[in-house]
């Protein structure tokens, strides 16, 4: 009796001794981390919040089964570099970059980490090689924001039937807006419509170039959406608005900030079909054999209080087209 009772007591005491050491022999589990470069703040980037949403669609748990690296450059472009190459020393899984100028960086800084993107005109800007086999370490999701140009000012011309001259405001630093510049004005041109260049290099620049003297030599604007004039979207906004210059916007955001209209592909659900190239990737897939996909709905935003602001009646033809119209 007293043998079986310190073999029992043995048994419970090698049982105590051997339960830990089986639990540290088993590896542990490796939580995902992705880098987030944005080129606004915390309070004006508008991609996180839907890439987040359906990382959280996807099972994702911020914090346990997935870490999310934020990195802002605040307005400031050539922050880019130094913020990217942080993200590399933390030898993040993959870059999740929504912008041209993020990509461009990003793509400088490594040929290793994937990177996903959202972007204009990326196959014509040489971000790939191919939208089919992008190939390298780079894919996501390009707008191709040059073949809407024409339908922006077609657009403008229903809103002001006698504008005759349309102010662009480009950014000439982001190679995709170099060539949506130059198919605008051949849209323009074949509208009969005289474009005229209105570049920003920073945020400084906004306030230089919407001004009362750009009322008296244009009749419209049109804002061509890149990193630097969607993180200026409620300052060009104000500006459109006291100088009383009807304009037309490429994203939605800009109408939400004050703009009158905007014609475009939906950002949130670009940014959110990001989050689903993330976790092809992170499920084992090469970003250079994901295709790099195109948006198929547009939508046509309108803003009728600043609509009243500019003095303007919206054509019934124009509001029936709308896809949604703010009061």
């Amino acid at each position: 009796m007293a043998r079986t009772l310190l073999a029992l007591v043995a048994t419970l005491i090698l049982g105590l001794f051997s339960a830990p050491l089986a639990g540290e022999a088993q590896p542990a589990r490796k939580v995902p981390r992705i880098g987030m470069i944005m080129f606004g703040s915390p309070e004006s980037a508008t991609a996180p919040r839907p890439f987040r949403q359906r990382l959280k669609e996807l099972g994702y748990i911020e914090g346990q089964s997935i870490l999310l690296e934020m990195r802002y450059a605040s307005g400031r472009e050539e922050a880019l570099p130094e913020l990217i190459s942080d993200l590399v020393r933390l030898r993040v899984d993959a870059i999740f970059a929504p912008a041209d100028q993020m990509v461009l960086a990003a793509k400088r800084t490594t040929s290793t980490i994937p990177i996903v993107m959202v972007a204009c005109d990326a196959l014509a800007a040489g971000l790939v090689d191919s939208l089919s086999h992008p190939g390298g370490n780079l894919t996501g999701i390009s707008c191709q924001s040059s073949e809407v140009s024409s339908k922006r000012l077609a657009l403008l011309r229903e809103t002001i039937p006698k504008a005759s001259r349309v102010g662009v405001v480009w950014n000439p630093g982001d190679p995709g807006k170099a060539i949506e510049w130059q198919n605008t004005q051949i849209a323009a041109r074949a509208l009969r419509m005289m474009p005229m260049s209105l570049e920003v290099r920073n945020p400084k620049d906004i306030d230089t170039v919407i001004t009362p003297t750009t009322k008296q030599r244009v009749d419209v604007l049109m804002v061509l959406g890149d990193a630097l004039t969607t993180f200026s979207r409620q300052r060009i906004s104000e500006l459109a608005a006291k100088n009383a210059i009807p304009t037309i916007y490429a994203f939605r955001d800009f109408v939400e900030a004050g703009g009158l209209m905007s014609y475009g592909p939906l950002n949130s659900a670009m940014y959110g079909h990001a989050a689903d190239y993330v976790d092809k990737i992170l499920k084992g897939a090469k970003p250079g054999d994901l295709p790099v996909e195109q948006p198929t709905k547009f939508e046509l935003v309108i803003n009728l209080k600043a609509a009243k602001v500019l003095g303007l009646t919206i054509p019934s033809s124009l509001l029936a087209q709308a896809d949604e119209v703010v009061q």
